[in-house]
């Protein structure tokens, strides 16, 4: 059914944006996903979402601990509309949750940190999904999220500052992955159904008035 209503709402966008919802799921991936814990300034939350979208990370897992995740629309540039996010701000521990879930899924946790690192992010081993964890702008990861990392992952830095800015270090990490990636063995790409699932997605974001639209389509299927 999913396929027949992708086909019927395909006739309301132009045939290219369709060429371009089709070439971008063919580089989407859930092999990598992002975990943003307790972001607290929404440019950084924005901007973070928006290389995602860029480097075709498709999930992103938000823990809200102390901070409310916001996201400022003008830095995001319409990015939310093609991810999946997922929030975790019903735990009394919703890192622990998060981690849990994500572990569950097959997942393993690396931990973003300039300080405890088993490898850089050029070294890290791709062949298997995993879960980039970054932590808020003043503190970094919490305890919760060292102890039950599997790895620690840094980006080599030569200055005197200590860190890069959160929204800079996602962008670098994906860069850096993304590329890997794409050269590897890995399974990475979206299995069809994922591909059409998330299609029908983004044609109900893109189109107006989709839900006339949908009704009109299974009132001529009855």
């Amino acid at each position: 059914m999913n396929k027949d209503l992708v086909n019927y709402l395909s006739n309301f966008i132009s045939e290219n944006r369709r060429e371009k919802f089709d070439e971008v799921l063919n580089y989407r991936t859930r092999h990598i996903t992002i975990v943003l814990e307790d972001l607290y300034q929404p440019h950084n939350a924005s901007a973070v979402l928006r290389s995602c979208d860029i480097f075709g990370i498709q999930d992103i897992h938000i823990i809200e601990n102390r901070n409310a995740y916001t996201v400022n629309r003008d830095i995001a540039m319409g990015s939310p509309k093609w991810l999946t996010m997922q929030n975790y701000k019903q735990h009394e521990n919703n890192s622990k949750q998060c981690i849990k879930t994500l572990k569950e899924k097959g997942y393993r946790i690396v931990a973003t940190s300039p300080y405890k690192s088993d490898c850089t992010i050029e070294e890290l081993p791709i062949d298997k999904p995993l879960a980039l964890v970054f932590g808020t702008e003043l503190t970094g990861i919490s305890e919760t999220a060292h102890t039950y990392a599997d790895e620690f992952v840094k980006i080599p830095m030569f200055g005197f500052t200590e860190s890069f800015n959160i929204s800079v270090s996602a962008a670098l990490c994906l860069h850096t992955l993304t590329s890997k990636l794409h050269k590897s063995n890995a399974d990475w790409h979206l299995t069809d159904a994922e591909k059409d699932e998330l299609l029908l997605t983004w044609l109900r974001n893109t189109i107006r008035k989709v839900d006339l639209i949908e009704k009109d389509f299974y009132e001529k299927r009855k």
